[in-house]
């Protein structure tokens, strides 16, 4: 385990201070889903960390591409892999076809109660998805269990998905790390965050604890702060992938992504181009790369300048 969870106080980091907590071997959950809300701020700080070996639990999209690019990946456990509109990613394809990393594959619901026995510090949960599926005959080492009670129902006893660190990306948090989705999903943050010994929450904007309730509904305080370690800010933290209602997926650089994937050498270029600086670096590629096309009517707005939406 790193770091620890102080319950209250000021628990703002940067991205390499994260990184900075994590170490080689740990096995690390990564929130959002395919190629949603992911926290790629923190995954692009994790690829240029020397962290390497890890075991990765994820609802997969380019977060699980980036890190099997760089062979960072020893084991995954998911459900899928996908950057939604291209079915495939393109380097977790590439990664299973050369046998580099140890795969786990679980049925979705199997996923979810996984992360909720290790939320509630259950060693299982007894479910009964996955009876009669081949995720039991992929999974030799899956067991079942019996009921106990007059019905003797057997269940398959799904494990729990026990975290040494998390990372998620929500739209808003507090200094304190209370954290605010504003889409339409949560995307099982909350059950990454509770399952882990320690969790990292990257958000759009850290504002006020006052504000969070005056933007939304308390049903929308996904995370309490008693299950996060640290908070950063990180402005399109999630790019490429969506984070609504802040912005959408940038289809036209996930596609340039893909592409790029395909190829050694255009990988390199990508590389060169994209992910050899820091974050700020990155983002300014991004606007240039967009600039290139300027009558692509796919190319996405400027983000909304944060002082004139404080302001408004």
């Amino acid at each position: 385990m790193s770091g620890g969870r102080p319950m209250a106080g000021d628990k703002t980091m940067t991205a390499e201070e994260v990184v900075g907590r994590l170490r080689s071997g740990m096995t690390v959950g990564i929130g959002g889903w395919g190629s949603r809300r992911k926290p790629m701020a923190l995954v692009r700080a994790l690829l240029r960390s020397d962290v390497t070996d890890l075991t990765v639990v994820s609802y997969g999209g380019p977060d699980v591409g980036l890190l099997a690019a760089a062979g960072k990946i020893r084991r995954l456990v998911a459900a899928f892999v996908t950057l939604d509109s291209v079915p495939l990613e393109p380097h977790f394809r590439a990664a299973r076809e050369r046998d580099a990393l140890e795969l786990t594959e679980l049925d979705e619901a199997m996923f979810m109660w996984g992360l909720t026995a290790a939320a509630h510090r259950l060693p299982f949960m007894p479910i009964r998805a996955g009876l009669g599926s081949d995720v039991m005959e992929v999974n030799p080492g899956l067991r079942t269990v019996r009921s106990p009670y007059e019905d003797g129902e057997e269940l398959v006893a799904a494990p729990g998905l026990r975290l040494d660190a998390a990372l998620v990306h929500l739209n808003r948090a507090d200094a304190h790390g209370n954290a605010q989705y504003l889409g339409p999903d949560p995307y099982f943050d909350d059950l990454f965050c509770q399952a882990a010994d320690a969790a990292y929450v990257s958000c759009e904007r850290i504002v006020d604890s006052a504000r969070l309730l005056g933007d939304a509904g308390p049903q929308t305080l996904l995370v309490p702060r008693a299950f996060v370690t640290g908070v950063v800010e990180a402005p399109r933290g999630a790019h490429f992938t969506s984070c609504v209602p802040d912005y959408g997926r940038d289809e036209v650089f996930q596609r340039a992504y893909a592409r790029a994937a395909a190829e050694p050498r255009a990988w390199r270029e990508f590389t060169e181009r994209f992910l050899s600086g820091d974050e700020d670096a990155y983002q300014a590629a991004v606007t240039a790369f967009h600039q290139e096309n300027p009558d692509n009517p796919e190319t996405p707005a400027n983000p909304a300048d944060p002082e004139k939406e404080e302001a408004a």
